[in-house]
């Protein structure tokens, strides 16, 4: 393997709305690419779209001549909506998912009550990753990782030592993504941030979101070794009981995500609009009292 397929590039660029981080990884100018959890914006105030942030992607690729091979989601985001469709459209590349989503498209299939003939089998997405499955990206090959916990149906995706983990876990001083969405468990996330931090120490974490403390400049890449020292949910000593005691109870004192029901309910359809209906308006549901 040559040294760019080993440390592949990696281009994060920040959303400010959502806090949500999309990365492009390549091997160099002019190679094939993935983009990793891109950003719809998404005004609830107004229900009105815009592609300002995956435009940002847009404009990546293209300066750098790369192509995309895939358009991967880490999980189905409650945070923030998916661009995938509109980058497919403006780039190409195929939509994939891991192969678990289906479980999570099932629950919120009946939370929102969506149409009969919406199919909780993941059919909307172009592939389905199993556990370990390789990812190839013209000179990278990449392979998926369960990582549930979170979701049950999260997985991360390595790239020689670059490791995007989506929400399982945060920067050291942010800690651990929650459990308490239908699916999540405190003990499942324990033990896929072990084995993520069972990698070698210098491999690069990317985070799918920052949170800054204190004021703290945004950044979203930590090694292997800095979160096994560090990170105030899950250093080295935590144990799985202490774990689950302190997620729960932070959970517990935690506001649904602004964007949770608009978000969840585009993301399990790989990022699609509901069908406009029969005035040309498409339109998400707002559950009452189900969450």
């Amino acid at each position: 393997m040559t040294t760019s397929t080993l440390n592949p590039q990696v281009h994060g660029i920040f959303d400010t709305a959502t806090s949500t981080v999309t990365y492009v990884v390549y091997e160099k100018p002019g190679s094939a690419c993935a983009i990793i959890d891109s950003v719809l914006d998404y005004d609830p105030k107004s229900g009105r779209t815009k592609h300002t942030s995956a435009d940002k992607v847009v404009d990546f690729v293209k300066t750098n001549q790369l192509k995309v091979e895939w358009i991967l989601e880490t999980h189905a985001h409650a945070d923030h909506l998916s661009a995938a469709p509109y980058l497919k459209e403006q780039l190409g590349g195929k939509t994939a998912i891991g192969d678990h989503i289906g479980g999570v498209q099932k629950v919120f299939k009946g939370i929102f009550n969506m149409e009969a003939d919406f199919k909780a089998d993941g059919s909307q997405f172009d592939h389905l990753f199993k556990d370990g499955e390789s990812i190839p990206v013209g000179g990278l090959v990449g392979h998926t990782m369960y990582v549930p916990g979170h979701t049950p149906a999260c997985v991360a995706y390595q790239f020689g030592d670059a490791v995007f983990v989506g929400d399982t876990m945060f920067m050291p001083d942010v800690g651990t993504a929650r459990c308490d969405f239908p699916g999540g468990d405190a003990k499942t996330l324990f033990a896929s941030t072990r084995k993520i931090l069972s990698l070698p120490p210098e491999t690069r974490l990317f985070m799918c979101h920052d949170y800054p403390p204190n004021g703290r400049p945004v950044t979203f890449k930590a090694t292997v070794a800095e979160q096994r020292a560090k990170n105030i949910h899950v250093h080295d000593g935590i144990s799985e009981a202490q774990f689950v005691e302190l997620r729960t109870k932070r959970d517990a004192t935690l506001d649904m995500p602004v964007l949770i029901l608009p978000a969840v309910q585009i993301n399990i359809r790989a990022g699609e609009l509901p069908s406009k209906e029969n005035n040309g308006i498409a339109y998400v549901k707002i559950p009452l009292n189900a969450l």
